[in-house]
């Protein structure tokens, strides 16, 4: 949240929520005002969205869509803002994430933002050395296999370690940001090295500590050097103005 709020346009912006879910983020932006359009694929997430939209009546959702973030059914130059934050590590071919985020870069307004998220290639090898999951060698295959290529399979039928995904290097997100016709304004890490505490959970209950851990965070969520330590990297780019 801090992070859209650095680069969010003022409230009343056209949003579209693509792959939302079941709305955290599209809740928390109608409540400030802004016209929050939610896309997802699933019916019952666009469901607990509407459910939850009724108790702010005065800043509901603004529309629920059944959607795919490949082929938005909305206009050229109709948003301020997309949010992808899910579906790129859904998507485990490159050829449709760049469909996505050339999607959004459609469907942006010149000047627009886009909030592209993917996990970070390392986050299973970070896990299993933080939570002790490399005691499992099925785990231990899996986080192989994504520092491999970064795709994620998961044939264990163990929920925690995750579903079929694609994990991105930093430099790939940026290049698939770019590739699509933004402009990179910023790579960052969300969590960063935080997530390497195995009490973060307590950490987080103490306001002074928590303060401290994101001060931390936002030393080293651009830093070269670190930024593959994190879940998830957050892609920032800005919809230049000539046409694509």
């Amino acid at each position: 949240m801090e992070i859209l709020e650095r680069y969010l346009p003022d409230p009343t912006a056209v949003v579209l929520d693509v792959g939302g879910g079941p709305g955290a983020y599209a809740l928390w932006l109608a409540s400030l005002g802004y016209q929050v359009h939610l896309i997802d694929p699933v019916q019952l997430h666009l469901d607990q969205a509407r459910a939850a939209s009724t108790k702010q009546p005065q800043n509901p959702i603004h529309t629920y869509s059944l959607g795919d973030a490949r082929h938005l059914d909305y206009p050229e130059k109709f948003a301020d803002v997309v949010l992808l934050l899910g579906p790129l590590y859904h998507l485990t071919e490159r050829a449709d994430r760049l469909k996505a985020l050339k999607e959004a870069y459609r469907c942006l307004k010149p000047g627009g933002w886009l909030f592209a998220v993917g996990i970070s290639r390392f986050a299973s090898t970070l896990s299993g050395l933080v939570d002790g999951h490399f005691q499992d060698l099925d785990f231990f295959i899996i986080a192989r296999q994504d520092i491999q290529d970064g795709q994620h399979r998961n044939p264990t039928g163990k929920e925690s370690y995750f579903s079929t995904a694609f994990f991105h290097h930093p430099d790939e997100l940026q290049e698939e940001v770019n590739e699509s016709g933004f402009t990179v304004e910023a790579l960052l890490a969300v969590e960063g090295p935080a997530i390497l505490l195995q009490d973060l959970q307590e950490q987080w209950q103490d306001p002074v500590r928590q303060e401290r851990l994101l001060e931390a965070t936002r030393w080293l969520e651009a830093e070269p050097a670190v930024l593959g330590v994190t879940g998830h990297l957050m892609g920032v780019g800005v919809k230049i103005l000539q046409s694509y």
